[in-house]
């Protein structure tokens, strides 16, 4: 995965993407969609692309929502050889400006029109393609990303084309992925690295059915399920599984195998709730924007423990997670407090058991603080509060003192969310101050940001309690 590989040929979307019985639908948004339809859709997006001056090297920026017009236009910009620049459809003007400043793509590939509602999966789009005075790619990445930026800023990403195909090849040997003939409902962001890789591309390659739910509603997922008769695979991220453990009495689904979820660590009383529910197995996925899936557990076996995921190499560094990477994947800049010496660094605790190879995230590294000469580990706080059944949701960070907001789920419950979280930590780990928020704020693939500015701009649904337990 190195900054400095030769790319694969254009050629590799065709043989890796594309290939496959003119018939065999492979996509379903709204309507399913042949191998043939999708590479009549990619070669006319790339013939306008082209039009618009994108050549081989060249460098493309997508600002689209998820819909067919996002992917024909991804595919497209590969497969002439350019370099495609993922940004989210929700930025406002500001911070796409900034990021097209910053980036300097030399086309945009935007929405023209689109026929949007609340909480839609997929939107029908008729995008439009403006050259701009930018540069060609400065180097042999095919995918430039912005990291969710839940902890702080963004981080510019670049992954080469063989970085893509080895991501897609790990999946293929992991136990409990979908397989050719089976379907993939994905809720989560084709923007996004577990939407796109672990979705999209996978998918394509695999001759696994991709659908996504036209609403992303409880109701408009389990539809989109019950939809199809095979074997069927949900994928998304903690969010999601809240919203699904919502259904009290969820219909019969007999296609559906499992979930699989990326991000954090399902709390306990979450995943006991979507097993109790459904029925089925809920695996969990540790990845980065980085580098794609690192360990799983999609079985629940180990849980919390994962096994890292084929040809990867995991180590514990001073209680951080370090991945083996050839080159950097950050562009501009390399920072060596997040890549050195070949090893990627997470920033994320964890330990790697010695005898089995099994791997446990333990939160953020940043996430442990001092108190009083004390340690305390933000993370152990914030899963506490998490597992109360008075609380919806919860973030506990640090500045000079811990703080927590939280999201109660009845207005009234905070009283007793103090006494709870005494029996529970010991006094030197409580929040000297706890917010009651109306709403936490997350980043576009659902993550709860844990950016102290956006925490404390977060509407308020009720007094702060400082407790004195």
């Amino acid at each position: 995965m190195s900054q400095g590989a030769a790319p694969l040929d254009s050629g590799w979307v065709d043989e890796v993407l594309l290939a496959g019985p003119d018939a065999d639908p492979c996509l379903h948004l709204g309507d399913p969609v042949s191998r043939e339809a999708l590479r009549r859709l990619v070669a006319d997006r790339q013939a306008a692309l082209a039009d618009a001056g994108v050549k081989p090297g060249g460098a493309v920026a997508l600002c689209l929502p998820p819909s067919m017009a996002f992917i024909g236009n991804l595919l497209a910009a590969w497969r002439i050889g350019a370099q495609a620049i993922l940004l989210d459809h929700r930025l406002t003007p500001f911070e796409l400006d900034r990021a097209l400043e910053h980036l300097a793509p030399q086309a945009l590939v935007s929405v023209q029109h689109a026929d949007t509602a609340a909480l839609r999966g997929f939107v029908e789009v008729r995008d439009q393609v403006r050259p701009r005075p930018g540069r060609p790619a400065a180097g042999p990445q095919m995918l430039v990303q912005l990291s969710s930026g839940s902890t702080g800023p963004s981080k510019v990403i670049g992954r080469t084309a063989a970085d893509l195909v080895a991501e897609i090849e790990r999946y293929t040997q992991i136990d409990g992925v979908p397989r050719g003939g089976e379907r993939i409902v994905s809720l989560a962001s084709m923007v996004h690295v577990l939407g796109l890789v672990g979705g999209l591309l996978y998918g394509l390659n695999a001759g696994v059915l991709l659908a996504i739910p036209e609403r992303m509603t409880p109701r408009g997922i389990l539809e989109t399920v019950a939809a199809g008769p095979e074997p069927t695979t949900l994928l998304g991220v903690p969010y999601h599984i809240e919203l699904l453990t919502s259904v009290a009495t969820p219909p019969p689904l007999p296609q559906l195998t499992g979930m699989t979820t990326g991000g954090e660590l399902v709390r306990t009383a979450v995943h006991e709730a979507f097993i109790a529910r459904y029925g089925v197995r809920l695996g969990n996925m540790y990845g980065m924007t980085e580098v794609g899936v690192i360990a799983t557990d999609l079985f629940g076996a180990n849980r919390p423990a994962l096994s890292p995921a084929p040809g990867l190499t995991v180590r514990e560094a001073d209680g951080e997670l370090h991945i083996a990477m050839d080159g950097t994947p950050y562009l501009g800049e390399t920072d060596p407090s997040r890549w050195s010496d070949g090893w990627l660094h997470t920033r994320d605790a964890g330990t790697v058991d010695p005898e089995t190879g099994l791997m446990r995230v333990l939160g953020r590294r940043d996430s442990q603080v001092s108190v009083g000469g004390l340690k305390v580990d933000l993370t152990e706080v914030e899963h506490t509060l998490a597992d109360l059944p008075e609380v919806e949701a919860a973030v506990v960070v640090f500045d000079k003192a811990i703080e927590a907001y939280i999201v109660l789920r009845e207005p009234d419950s905070l009283a007793r969310v103090e006494k709870q979280l005494a029996d529970r930590l010991a006094a030197y780990k409580h929040p000297r101050t706890i917010h009651v928020v109306e709403q936490m704020p997350r980043t576009a693939t659902g993550k709860l940001v844990r950016d102290r500015a956006a925490l404390r701009n977060a509407p308020r649904a009720d007094s702060q309690l400082n407790p004195a337990l």
